[in-house]
């Protein structure tokens, strides 16, 4: 087994070899006629075919490598149009055909390789056809693999119609490989041509792996997108809460102002009784130690009411704090719990087409109870009437067996009495004789009915059992409804709490606002502009003077563009940096104005 295993590796080698020196020297473009082409697909065949196991039927021994080949189209989906178009194939008619034709079809997509890469990277899967010595089991299965890499740089136009794939006989031709090596290049023109192809090739891979980028991409877009759609609508809702907030904290400030306006106005009200009781006090100044201690007292009043008032004003600004900052933890509530809300609802649909589910079961059971309550009834009706016509054979049966046995009486009497009259009470006995046959038949008759009677009734006793049974079931199918009942209004108090929980839970959607806020600004200034190289520059992109070695060039973070010392000297912490930055004077204004946008 490794000496086989060497010298296919040998033989791999050389076709390569061979078959990429050819294709050079033709353009790399090659059909079923080329004749290294042929020995590679045989050379390829017996490598495949190396230590496969062999199968037993009642034909013979089946030993073909198309089995293992199959299973590329469960491990890698890319592959079922080869499988399918290989299947569909009406000239195809064995295993080993089917196989070459797979071959050529994964060379013509030039996905030979990674088809073989996958067959080799799952072994446990190969170890059903393959012994554990086999090419395809050792390490020179992924040196193959490798080999096969430098194909892809090959156009193979192979025609699979009419050819005949199942007949050919896989023979390796030595002579190719044992003739003398010439320079297939030609000379310069030739290396021109295979530096084109060589680029071309080179840019039709980077072309497929830019085609798996670009889906992979068109995937997380659409991810965004319908994620922003959704942060949009919480967003909406988010706002409308915070409109309705800010309606009542312009309520209560309208509240404080109305409050501070009535203070404001009993302090004139007293500071002008102060002065009118002054005014008197200098006309008349009869009583004055008792004004004077009015005056004193209505004062040190007024000084505590006044004091009152600023507390109460204290306070109200205090509530204002507190209702400023009940406000943001309301915010954050709103969107945590808008986030569990969806969930709720999700949850809520479910629960409610499982009871929907529930009740159709319920309404069926009923419906087949009721049914088979009418077939109770109706059997035990039968079963009614069955014993009735019993007891009517019954009494028939009793009422000739005495009309005999009364026969019988007489005719012991009339021997007995009348000796003479035998013959007479022969033929009579004759005629009872008949009779009783008569009667022996029509009883046989009736125990005949009576046994199947008897055997309806046995009939409707175990279709009664079956009902019995049935009726237990939906006993046990209403228990099960009652059960699923109680764990529908589990649900629902579940979904009651996680609805008052939804209050709670509104934090993420303002976190969320501010990221988006973010992304969109590094989206933007990301889009927007370009590095520009410092060679690209020779003038200030503002004040338009050129760069020497006084005026040094320094890059503004947010536009990319190259300014002089004086022209951005300016430092501002953007989104795409933490620390501050430096900035040019244009963009530091604009940033300012978003800022103080923003803020407002």
């Amino acid at each position: 087994m490794m000496e086989e295993r060497a010298n296919l590796m040998h033989m791999m080698k050389l076709s390569i070899k061979v078959l990429l020196q050819s294709a050079l020297s033709l353009g790399r473009s090659l059909d079923a006629e080329h004749a290294p082409l042929q020995q590679f697909f045989v050379v390829m065949e017996h490598c495949l075919k190396h230590g496969l196991k062999v199968k037993k039927s009642f034909i013979g021994q089946n030993k073909s490598f198309f089995g293992p080949l199959e299973l590329v189209e469960k491990l890698c989906p890319e592959a079922s149009d080869i499988a399918t178009s290989v299947r569909n194939l009406p000239e195809l008619k064995t295993a080993v055909g089917r196989g070459r034709a797979w071959l050529y079809l994964a060379l013509m997509q030039k996905k030979l390789a990674d088809y073989l890469k996958v067959l080799i990277d799952n072994k446990h899967l190969l170890s059903e056809f393959y012994e554990p010595e086999a090419l395809m089991m050792e390490e020179e299965g992924m040196v193959i693999v490798g080999l096969l890499v430098g194909l892809n740089v090959l156009d193979a136009n192979l025609c699979l119609k009419g050819e005949d794939l199942d007949s050919q006989v896989g023979v390796i031709d030595f002579s190719l490989y044992l003739k003398d090596v010439q320079d297939l290049d030609g000379g310069k023109e030739h290396e021109r041509i295979t530096d084109v192809l060589d680029q071309k090739n080179y840019v039709e891979e980077l072309n497929r792996h830019l085609s798996c980028t670009v889906g992979d991409l068109q995937t997380k877009i659409d991810g965004l997108e319908k994620t922003n759609s959704k942060l949009q609508e919480e967003l909406s809702a988010a706002t409308d809460r915070i409109c309705s907030l800010q309606e009542e904290q312009q309520q209560l400030r309208e509240q404080n102002e109305l409050i501070r306006e009535r203070s404001e106005k009993s302090v004139e009200i007293t500071k002008q009784d102060t002065k009118v009781e002054l005014d008197t006090y200098k006309q008349t100044r009869q009583g004055l130690d008792e004004m004077y201690s009015d005056v004193w007292k209505q004062l040190k009043e007024e000084k505590k009411v006044r004091l009152e008032l600023e507390k109460e004003l204290e306070l109200q600004i205090g509530m204002k704090t507190e209702m400023e900052i009940a406000m943001k933890l309301l915010e954050k509530d709103t969107h945590e719990k808008q986030d569990t809300l969806v969930a709720l609802r999700q949850q809520l649909e479910e629960v409610k087409a499982i009871n929907l589910q529930m009740f159709h079961k319920a309404q069926n059971a009923e419906s087949s109870l009721q049914q088979k309550n009418e077939a109770i009834t109706s059997f035990e009706g039968k079963t009614n009437q069955v014993m009735s016509s019993m007891k009517q054979m019954e009494e028939r049966l009793q009422h000739s067996e005495r009309a005999r046995q009364g026969a019988e009486e007489r005719s012991h009497k009339l021997q007995q009495e009348l000796g003479g009259r035998i013959s007479a009470l022969q033929r009579q006995l004759s005629q009872l004789h008949e009779q009783c046959s008569s009667l022996e038949k029509e009883l046989k008759s009736e125990k005949e009915h009576r046994q199947a009677l008897q055997r309806e009734l046995q009939h409707e006793k175990d279709t009664s059992s079956l009902l019995r049974t049935e009726l237990q079931q939906v006993e046990g199918l209403k228990k099960e409804l009652r059960e699923l009942q109680d764990e529908k209004a589990e649900l629902q108090k579940i979904c009651e709490e996680q609805e008052q929980a939804l209050q709670e839970m509104g934090l993420h959607l303002s976190q969320s606002k501010l990221k988006m806020e973010d992304i969109k600004e590094v989206n933007q200034a990301l889009k927007g502009h370009a590095w520009l190289k410092d060679d690209e520059a020779t003038h200030c992109r503002q004040c338009e003077k050129e760069f020497s070695i006084s005026r040094r060039k320094h890059h503004c973070r947010n536009c990319g563009h190259i300014f002089c010392n004086t022209c951005s000297s300016n430092e501002l912490a953007l989104p795409s940096y933490p620390k501050p930055v430096r900035v040019c004077d244009g963009c530091h204004t604009l940033l300012l104005q978003r800022c103080s946008s923003t803020a407002s």
